[in-house]
């Protein structure tokens, strides 16, 4: 597991791989993450945007943002997790993602990045 903190907000990244898929007449490779959020600051804190930098090792980068994350913008409360699950396809074995949360405190209204470590995507035959 993969884990980085800032401004009191854990961020712990656990990935999966989750075999082959064709379509359209190309092979991808098929990855699942599971992400927990963990406030351990002392304000409520909200999760208002994403922003990815995807990489696959055959297909350059690819930049994901939007709201929130699987259709939600959570609220954590001190001492409060968030837990989600998401996934990605790569045209690759080999990949990795990092990027970052805009969270607001919503107590100061203050808007802050949280950050999401770098992990990485791979079978598990690279990994012997």
């Amino acid at each position: 597991m993969i884990q980085q903190i800032t401004k009191g907000v854990k961020i712990s990244v656990e990935t999966s791989y989750n075999g082959t898929s064709y379509r359209n007449n190309q092979l991808y490779y098929i990855f699942s993450y599971t992400i927990v959020i963990e406030n351990n600051s002392a304000e409520t804190i909200k999760l208002t945007d994403r922003f990815w930098t995807i990489f696959d090792s055959l297909n350059g980068i690819e930049i994901v943002s939007g709201e929130g994350v699987v259709g939600q913008t959570p609220t954590l409360a001190p001492n409060i997790n968030y837990t989600y699950k998401s996934g990605c396809f790569l045209t690759s074995n080999l990949g990795a993602m990092k990027g970052f949360y805009t969270m607001i405190n919503l107590e100061t209204y203050e808007q802050f990045k949280v950050y999401i470590p770098t992990f990485q995507l791979s079978t598990p035959a690279l990994l012997n």
